[in-house]
């Protein structure tokens, strides 16, 4: 395993010939066939009730000529829980001979997506047949999600990388958003990477590209599938740049909500102001992306804090049902010995090149840790957040000590036993350094 020290240890920019790639592109629709439970809202109270937008999973196969060979999958999902990512890993490991390492897995956030078991059970009371649609649906996307891949890798041809940034500036700090007791508005990352994938002959193939917002534009009283302006956003830039395919990576975007928001027609202002940024910047002078892969996937544990069966018992009894629900799951992972202390937490790093780094992290990671990663590691460094697994909200230390939403109760919706430790946000970075 390479440490992620070295992986992280970027430049800054060189000149450098441009030097070749192999790259590969597939696409798979992933939109639910028929209706099913929407994922992102608690407030909802009935099944989906049709398509407004399609789903897609997308993948982008990379090889440096060196044997050295990445796959990275955009998916337009609320998450992908670690059970499922890592059934998707073992058949890719074995089909493909895809080390973990080199396969990420990121997801857009969309709240007008179908829930994916198990991740935010503790949210949903579906009856027999939402269940089985709701498992249908997830034994079918494991093997979309292996074929994506596997035609990604197919489709591999000499091809070069360049990137550089935008920014957008429809993302603010709904945890500060009105709150004038927390200083005013909290920090946002406005900055878009765009990846942009050629073939030798300059045309563009694919763009691979980010933001840190929560795709939450459609609200929950909303019962269409949609991809939200993440959506909208690959789907014009694919308009604009006629058979290419448009990668969207959801970055720490956590404690970032659009602004505004609650119509069609602002996820479609969004998407479009968003794909109009990622189009000037592939127009503009992108730098040479010089293949150098190298690839680690770390595991860490991150500890909750201490907790009882006493306090769950009394939690059982509160009258908010979601309480209750999570409440009934800690019990019962009480009386079988198996209190859930701690969650494996994943996090991975890809180097394209000496110049460009990728670090993909677990959960809804909120906006703090991507400003402190790009002040604490010099060169060009993309913070995805919302990859491999998405098993609940990492909040930094200031986040966790203020409470509220991400650092507190978003725990009951995943079914977790409350807030991590105070050194949450050290250990990942820990683990980032290491």
């Amino acid at each position: 395993m390479f440490a992620f020290a070295l992986l992280l240890a970027v430049v800054s920019f060189l000149p450098c010939q441009a030097a070749d790639y192999r790259a590969g592109v597939a696409k798979v629709d992933i939109t639910p066939k028929g209706s099913v439970w929407l994922s992102g809202y608690a407030a909802r109270t009935k099944p989906s009730e049709g398509v407004t937008q399609k789903l897609w999973a997308k993948a982008l196969a990379l090889e440096d000529g060196k044997r050295g060979r990445v796959v990275i999958v955009t998916t337009d999902l609320i998450g992908l829980p670690r059970s499922v990512s890592d059934t998707i890993a073992a058949r890719v490991a074995k089909q493909y001979g895809l080390d973990r390492s080199r396969l990420l897995m990121n997801s857009s956030h969309t709240h007008s997506g179908p829930v994916v078991r198990p991740n935010l059970m503790t949210m949903y009371f579906l009856d027999r047949g939402q269940t089985d649609a709701v498992e249908g649906y997830a034994q079918k996307l494991v093997d979309d999600m292996v074929s994506v891949v596997g035609a990604a890798i197919a489709d591999l041809t000499p091809a070069k990388l360049s990137v550089a940034h935008g920014q957008a500036t429809f993302a603010h700090n709904r945890r500060n958003y009105n709150r004038p007791e927390r200083g005013g508005p909290g920090p946002v990352d406005p900055d878009v990477p765009v990846i942009a994938v050629r073939a030798m002959d300059g045309k563009l193939r694919a763009t691979l590209f980010g933001y840190a917002c929560h795709n939450t534009t459609l609200g929950g009283d909303r019962f269409q599938v949609s991809g939200d302006y993440a959506g909208y956003a690959q789907a014009e830039l694919e308009s604009m740049q006629p058979g290419s395919v448009a990668l969207f990576m959801l970055l720490c975007g956590g404690d970032q909500n659009p602004n505004p928001r609650g119509t069609p027609e602002l996820a479609h202002k969004h998407g479009r102001t968003l794909a109009t940024e990622v189009n000037r910047v592939l127009a503009a002078n992108m730098k040479p992306v010089k293949p150098e892969l190298k690839t680690s996937l770390m595991n860490i544990e991150l500890p909750f804090a201490p907790h009882t069966r006493e306090q769950f018992l009394a939690e059982s009894k509160d009258k908010d049902k979601f309480k209750v629900s999570r409440a009934q799951k800690m019990l019962r992972d009480y009386d079988e010995s198996r209190p859930i202390k701690s969650v494996q937490y994943p996090v991975q790093a890809i180097r394209l090149s000496k110049d460009l780094a990728i670090v993909a992290l677990g959960g809804e990671v909120v906006v703090g840790y991507a400003l402190r990663a790009k002040q604490e590691f010099s060169g060009d460094l993309i913070v995805a957040g919302y990859s491999n697994d998405v098993m609940c909200y990492i909040p930094t230390l200031k986040v966790l000590k203020e409470g509220g939403y991400e650092g507190r109760d978003s725990m009951i919706y995943y079914g977790m036993p409350g807030p991590f430790t105070e050194d949450v946000e050290e250990t990942v970075f820990q683990a980032i350094g290491t």
